[in-house]
C-alpha cells in the first residue's frame, strides 16, 4: 500500500477522534474515556508534530507530540501519542507514521521521545521497539481505567543519536 503523511488539520478532527474513540474502547490505549472537543485536544498538544497518515483520502492513523515537562532544560523531551484505525493495524501504518514523527521531532530539536503504554498493550510496545524505543521503566498502578481497575504501564523512550549529543 502507498500511504501519504501530511500535517494534521482541524478538518481531520472527526476522523482523528473516531480513531481515538476506538483506542478508548479497547481499554488498552488511554485513561481518557470522556468526550473530547477539538479545542481541548488542540490545547493539550504541541502545534508541531501533528500528523495523519492517509490511505487515499481516509485517515488511517495519527500522531502528536506533547511537551513532557515545563522545565526549560527539558524542552527537548516530548511525549508521543499514536493511534491507528483498527482496520489498518498490522499493515505498516504505525511504523511508517511513528518513524516519520521521530525524524520530524529531531529536525525541530527534540532529543528524547517518551511513550507511556499500558503494560498489557503488547502491540504498542512492539511498535515502539521497532522504531528504536526501549523500555526504561515499569509503573505499577499508575491510574484507574474506565472500569475502576488499577492499571500498570511501561515507560518507553527513544534517545536521538542526532540531537542533544554534544
Amino acid at each position: 500500500m502507498q500511504y501519504k503523511i501530511r500535517a494534521m488539520e482541524e478538518k481531520d478532527w472527526t476522523s482523528v477522534y473516531d480513531i481515538y474513540r476506538q483506542g478508548m474502547e479497547t481499554n488498552l490505549a488511554t485513561f481518557t474515556v470522556e468526550n473530547l472537543s477539538y479545542e481541548e485536544f488542540d490545547h493539550e498538544r504541541l502545534k508541531e508534530g501533528r500528523f495523519v497518515l492517509l490511505d487515499e483520502q481516509k485517515v488511517a492513523g495519527w500522531t502528536t507530540l506533547k511537551q513532557a515537562y515545563t522545565i526549560p532544560q527539558y524542552h527537548g523531551v516530548a511525549e508521543v501519542s499514536i493511534y491507528i484505525d483498527q482496520n489498518y493495524q498490522g499493515k505498516g501504518v504505525g511504523s511508517t507514521l511513528l518513524n516519520h514523527l521521530v525524524d520530524y521531532s529531531e529536525k525541530i530539536g527534540f532529543w528524547t521521545l517518551e511513550a507511556d503504554i499500558f503494560a498489557n498493550n503488547y502491540g504498542s510496545q512492539r511498535l515502539h521497539e521497532k522504531c528504536s524505543f526501549r523500555k526504561v521503566g515499569y509503573r505499577e498502578k499508575l491510574g484507574k481505567d474506565q472500569y475502576g481497575v488499577w492499571r500498570d504501564s511501561v515507560l518507553m523512550e527513544r534517545r536521538s543519536k542526532k540531537v542533544g549529543i554534544e
